[in-house]
């Protein structure tokens, strides 16, 4: 239908049906029996001609009015197989929709006017069949009435609406329906989802993840609860795609098929270590003190591991931080051995046999003799070094008061090395006998591997929170260097003449379980290394809530280019999407009726009325928070490209013909064992 006028009435009576039935009786007479008009046949003709295109018009508009009414009332469900969801080099498909602008602003306020009700309610047929239906359903002789009435069949005309809740007039104003596609480079920008739970944001992440797996390109997915229908699908894509062999899952619920992962193992500094381990420490007020404490003592140990050839662990950290005597032995051992003359371990023997507590201070009385004898040994002779004189502060510590000061950080890697987890967090790399493989970053960057990170959060909230945030920071550093020194470094011949940018495609459900100061700089500056993120989470509160801070909060959110927002629950949380939105005119129609007296009693007008039927234009949203609060499931409003607003349905699953979505997890694993490589051949991957 054309706008022809300044209101668009849409609302009404489908009075164009009259219309087209007249224009086609007289059309036909006009053809058939032309004498009946009174007409010669070739002026009939014509005429025909003419009343025939009319019915067309009146007929069309007929269609297209009661295709709007109905769509008010009633979304068909959107359902899509994961083999139907379109893959380009080019852009990301979300889904069917159309642009949002003035005229849909329009047409929802006019839904909202009471007389328009009964075009957006149910009629009295539909309530009565539900109401029935609920009488009915415990029956014996009506129940198969019930189910009939229940039966979602185009023949049912009191078929029950779709279970999506919300208000259907939302999308019915838009009418024609298209692929909503953003342009792939966008993403470099990053991208929020928000939601309520149970409304679609899983789904739309499996049809993105979906995308990226088809793409061939490096997907990773963290998924704090450990959802099973979302690793199943990120599996089942691998198949689908051939990408069997590029696929690693890390599961802390499922350790059995989990690979492992080291998350202090990788890194440019060694002090990274010190600050992805202390990092997951409280920070506010006193406890800061502590958590710098606790930092310099895992640097230290660290320091240490690292030169002796060690690969840090959680697991060493633990056993040294609460005894650094073992670590000061052998770093002491290394070290002298370079430095000092060649006999030094026979005058280190007789220093330790000549000990006497009484000759030592109270802190180091009743410590192991051999390190005592060490420290002397090197102080005596003037011998300097770093790490050394590091481990030599630590042991000096009186241990009651070091027990307190490290307090705050013990609980933690004690959790951390607890049970099976310890399995999959410190990996065991001398172990001939576990054949579950050990992941790096570097590894899944430079062979382009599709990374499924269940983090169980359900049964552990600070394992999970740690483990992920550990995570982060190591994916930041790695994408870091990669981008410096492009992805072959450390091979040989190597090419660091210009970085290479690849995308990594990362995939964050529930965010804010995950969200600390190693996420920040994965938004401020992962861009820059080729990282793509995609961040669900519910609401905004929930962001500050695990930031402790507004300011932090606001800093994070700055930082998505592009919003989608299903229904939410918080009014903050939609008006952080609609306040980025412009105000439009919205029209108003006004009837007005008067009346007066004359007062001239020569005159023969007794009185004189008037009625008028004014517009008027008022600046109102072009989306509002209750709009956004009343989506129904499976909807959503995307802002991106610079501020371009579109309306989607995110199609349901589909899997009758999924042919590589099994339900079964034991198959799943089995397969999955089946899949896992040793590390025999490393150097060639």
């Amino acid at each position: 239908m054309k706008q022809k006028h300044t209101l668009e009435i849409l609302l009404r009576p489908k009075v164009e049906i009259w219309s087209a039935t007249i224009s086609t009786t007289g059309a036909a007479m006009a053809f058939l029996a032309p004498w009946s008009l009174m007409m010669t046949p070739s002026v009939a003709y014509g005429v025909g001609g003419i009343l025939t295109y009319n019915a067309y018009r009146n007929f069309r508009d007929f269609v297209l009015l009661s295709k709007y009414q109905k769509g008010l009332r009633r979304q068909v469900l959107f359902k899509m197989s994961p083999t139907d969801i379109p893959v380009s080099r080019k852009y990301l498909f979300y889904g069917l929709g159309f642009r949002w602008g003035q005229r849909h602003a329009q047409r929802l306020k006019d839904t909202r006017d009471p007389a328009a009700s009964k075009y957006i309610n149910p009629g009295y047929l539909y309530r009565l069949a539900r109401r029935k239906e609920l009488e009915w359903e415990s029956s014996p002789r009506l129940s198969k009435v019930a189910e009939l009435l229940n039966r979602d069949s185009k023949y049912n005309p009191v078929r029950p609406l779709p279970p999506i809740g919300g208000e259907p007039q939302i999308h019915g104003v838009g009418g024609h329906e298209e692929p909503v596609v953003s342009l792939l480079s966008e993403r470099n920008a990053h991208t929020l989802v928000l939601g309520t739970t149970r409304v679609g944001k899983t789904r739309l992440a499996e049809i993105l993840i979906t995308q990226d797996i088809r793409r061939g390109d490096i997907t990773i997915v963290f998924d704090p609860k450990g959802d099973a229908e979302l690793m199943r699908r990120v599996i089942a894509e691998c198949k689908a795609a051939g990408r069997e062999d590029d696929l690693v899952v890390f599961h802390l619920g499922f350790p059995d098929i989990s690979s492992r992962y080291n998350g202090i193992g990788h890194f440019s500094r060694v002090t990274e270590v010190a600050t992805r381990t202390a990092n997951q420490l409280d920070s506010g007020g006193s406890s800061n003190v502590f958590r710098e404490f606790f930092w310099r003592f895992t640097n230290i140990i660290a320091q240490a591991l690292v030169a002796l050839g060690r690969r840090p662990d959680y697991a060493q950290l633990a056993q040294h931080i609460q005894s650094i005597d073992d670590l000061l032995i052998d770093y002491y051992e290394v070290w002298l051995s370079g430095v000092a003359e060649p006999n030094w371990e026979k005058h280190v023997k007789e220093i330790a046999e000549n000990l006497n507590d009484k000759m030592l201070p109270m802190s180091l009385r009743g410590k192991n003799k051999r390190a005592n004898a060490m420290i002397k040994y090197a102080q005596d002779r003037k011998l300097f070094d770093a790490v050394a004189m590091g481990l030599r502060s630590t042991f000096e510590y009186d241990k009651t008061y070091f027990d307190k000061i490290v307090a705050s950080g013990l609980p933690l890697l004690e959790k951390l090395i607890s049970g099976r987890i310890a399995e999959l967090i410190s990996p065991a790399y001398n172990d001939s006998e576990d054949d579950r493989p050990v992941f790096s970053w570097g590894q899944v960057i430079r062979q382009k591997k599709v990374v499924y990170i269940g983090l169980d959060a359900l049964q552990d909230m600070a394992i999970a929170g740690t483990v992920g945030n550990t995570m982060f920071a190591d994916l930041v550093s790695t994408a870091g260097e990669i981008y410096k020194h492009g992805t072959e470094l450390g091979f040989h011949n190597q090419d660091t003449s210009s970085g290479s940018k690849v995308a990594i495609n990362v995939h964050a459900d529930e965010v804010n379980e995950l969200m600390g100061d190693e996420f920040l700089p994965m938004l401020n500056k992962g861009g820059g290394a080729g990282l793509q993120i995609t961040a669900y989470t519910q609401t905004m509160s929930d962001i500050i809530v695990k930031l402790g801070d507004q300011a932090k909060a606001g800093q994070a959110l700055g930082n998505f280019g592009t919003i989608v927002t299903f229904r939410v629950k918080e009014l903050a949380t939609a008006e952080l999407f609609t306040e980025q939105l412009p105000m439009v005119e919205v029209a108003a129609a006004t009837e007005v009726t008067g009346s007066s007296d004359n007062v001239d009693i020569d005159s023969d007008v007794d009185f004189t009325s008037s009625a008028q039927d004014r517009i008027t234009f008022t600046e109102a949203p072009l989306l509002s928070p209750a709009t956004i609060m009343a989506l129904p499931k499976g909807q959503a409003f995307i802002l991106t490209g610079g501020g371009q607003l579109w309306k989607i349905r995110v199609p349901l699953a589909d899997s009758k013909n999924d042919l590589y979505m099994t339900s079964n997890f034991d198959e799943m694993a089995e397969d999955m064992a089946a899949s896992y490589r040793t590390g025999e051949s490393w150097w060639i991957e």
